[in-house]
């Protein structure tokens, strides 16, 4: 039998019994954590454990770490960075700092059971681009953030972490947030095609995927990319991404109707994989019973999913990158 097709948070900094057994029944792909269950290095070692025992296999556990702002893990414990898109500015080769910094970051994460970060971002900076998301984009020309994020992915995998793209389709025309509402794209499909799905083309390779919670008026007017067939189609035709595709949190207020509803549309539009990141039990459960089990499909993408090795020296690392660029994060060398 297949895993369960969703990635689940919990509630806190230790797994409750109600949500072992919970996650032991259904099985889920795999878990994403957030800083409400980050204390400290054993603390987190503990519960990535835990949430492995409760499912009895090697289950990824995903985190978003980009450094910035969306930075899970902090100081004193780890390394604090600045916003990606500040650190490609200040940096004299960005593509060879962002290597190196996401390989650390990807070091830490696995020293403490974390093997998935929520990066690169594909994101292209507009004339629109919301403040949420501006800071966390690495440029405005398709070309440059290919680069850079083949960088990003680069890194994470040299230090042990997989690689998770996002937003899929592109999110970077979104003027609102969409952890509160849905934004409408009204480019035309040849702008969007050339301009926004250039840098997801150009990684199409990597392993993992997350939608964006956007309409794309050129592909569908009436759903977000997250829900609509017309736009999961264009992800694997016209991007030409094969990998598993999660959905961005289905908590978020771009979405309407109840978290059933969004989980049956969005695995409905062909979504590998529903993602719910708040930790609430009974919500949880709503979800599973809608997303179900891994398709066919799905589970094989799944199999391609496969954590790489951890060679890397975590200090030479960061040595290397003070450096090429003194003040690149603050923290332990």
């Amino acid at each position: 039998m297949s895993h369960g097709a969703a990635i689940f948070g919990c509630a806190g900094l230790a797994l409750g019994a109600e949500e072992a057994a919970f996650f032991r029944d259904y099985d889920p792909f795999g878990f994403i954590l957030f800083a409400r269950n980050v204390d400290n290095p054993d603390q987190l070692r503990r519960l990535t454990g835990d949430l492995r025992e409760a499912v009895g296999r090697d289950a990824p556990i995903l985190v978003d770490q980009e450094g910035g702002r969306v930075q899970r893990l902090r100081a004193p414990h780890w390394r604090e960075w600045t916003p990606p898109l500040d650190f490609v500015s200040a940096a004299p080769d960005p593509e060879a700092a962002l290597r190196l910094r996401y390989a650390i970051i990807g070091a830490e994460l696995r020293e403490v059971g974390i093997d998935a970060d929520c990066a690169p971002v594909g994101d292209l900076i507009t004339p629109e681009t919301h403040p949420f998301l501006k800071n966390r984009c690495y440029g405005a020309d398709p070309a440059e953030v290919a680069r850079l994020g083949r960088a990003v992915a680069e890194g994470l995998m040299a230090g042990g972490c997989l690689p998770v793209m996002k937003h899929l389709p592109g999110h970077g025309r979104s003027a609102v947030d969409t952890h509160h509402d849905l934004p409408t794209v009204t480019a035309p499909r040849a702008e969007v095609i050339a301009h926004d799905f250039a840098p997801f083309r150009a990684w199409r390779d990597l392993p993992m995927a997350m939608t964006a919670h956007l309409v794309f008026t050129a592909w569908d007017a009436e759903h977000p990319a997250t829900q609509s067939p017309a736009m999961i189609r264009a992800i694997r035709e016209e991007i030409g991404f094969d990998g598993l595709l999660m959905t961005d949190d289905l908590n978020m207020q771009a979405l309407k109707g109840t978290l059933a509803s969004r989980t049956r549309a969005s695995m409905a539009a062909g979504c590998d994989i529903a993602l719910h990141c708040k930790g609430d039990l009974a919500e949880m459960q709503s979800v599973a019973a809608e997303a179900g089990r891994l398709t066919p499909a799905a589970a094989a993408r799944a199999a391609r999913v496969i954590r790489p090795a951890v060679p890397l020296d975590i200090h030479a690392a960061a040595a290397e990158l003070s450096a090429m660029m003194p003040g690149a994060f603050h923290g332990p060398l």
